[in-house]
């Protein structure tokens, strides 16, 4: 029996608590009032770097976290040898991971409107707005375009290709439903994921020399390359 394996990428977010934590804490919740759905499934590690071992609340922090719904998948930052945490259910630590830099934070659990409107034929949706974290575009008609930037966070699904004439730092996913010829163009490429036709490629494996430029992503023999846009 054959093993078959492949990959998928997740974006994790990170949580630094800072002391006084009580207050911290009094700002998770509002947060969580106004965007809870930012939460809501998603996996999220605990950063204690910016605490210690004798910081007042430390203790009952993870069980604090964890009843607001939080799920924690792993812990870094601190010191399982500190007594103070002694007792903690420390989730296993996972190897590797790349910032992706700040998620913003919706400020309601209802995602801004996206102006979309269909062109050329209606086989191609065009957006004039940024997308938000959070977001979610799908298009299984055709090609996106989008004026704006794709934040860290948001999601692009085309059945055709993606055009972005801002920032790409979220998931662009073309090509869907067997479009091989299907390409992402980003003004600025920092994308967490990048899918052709059930291809990906994450922000690790692209050429630091491109990201970050203007760029596109095509699918060279089964294999998703990200190059500058002038190639």
């Amino acid at each position: 029996m054959r093993i078959r394996a492949r990959g998928r990428s997740f974006l994790a977010l990170v949580l630094s608590p800072e002391s006084p934590l009580d207050l911290w804490l009094e700002g998770l919740d509002g947060q969580i009032a106004r965007s809870g759905i930012l939460f809501s499934g998603k996996p999220v590690i605990l950063d204690l770097g910016l605490l210690n071992a004798d910081t007042p609340g430390l203790s009952s922090l993870l069980d604090d976290i964890r009843q607001r719904g939080v799920r924690i998948i792993g812990i870094e930052g601190g010191d399982r040898r500190w007594p103070t945490v002694a007792h903690w259910d420390w989730p296993d630590s996972f190897d590797g991971g790349r910032p992706s830099g700040e998620v913003e934070l919706p400020e309601s659990n209802a995602s801004p409107a996206v102006t979309a409107v269909p062109v050329s034929g209606g086989n191609t949706l065009f957006i004039e707005d940024s997308i938000r974290s959070g977001q979610s575009i799908q298009h299984m008609q055709g090609d996106i375009i989008i004026l704006g930037s794709v934040s860290s966070g948001a999601e692009i699904v085309a059945a055709g290709s993606i055009h972005v004439y801002g920032t790409l730092r979220g998931r662009a996913i073309a090509g869907v439903g067997g479009q091989s010829q299907a390409r992402i163009f980003a003004s600025r490429m920092q994308a967490e994921l990048l899918a052709l036709d059930g291809y990906y490629t994450v922000t690790e494996d692209i050429d630091p020399a491109v990201f970050g430029q203007a760029a596109q992503a095509r699918l060279d023999e089964d294999r998703v390359r990200v190059v500058p846009l002038a190639s």
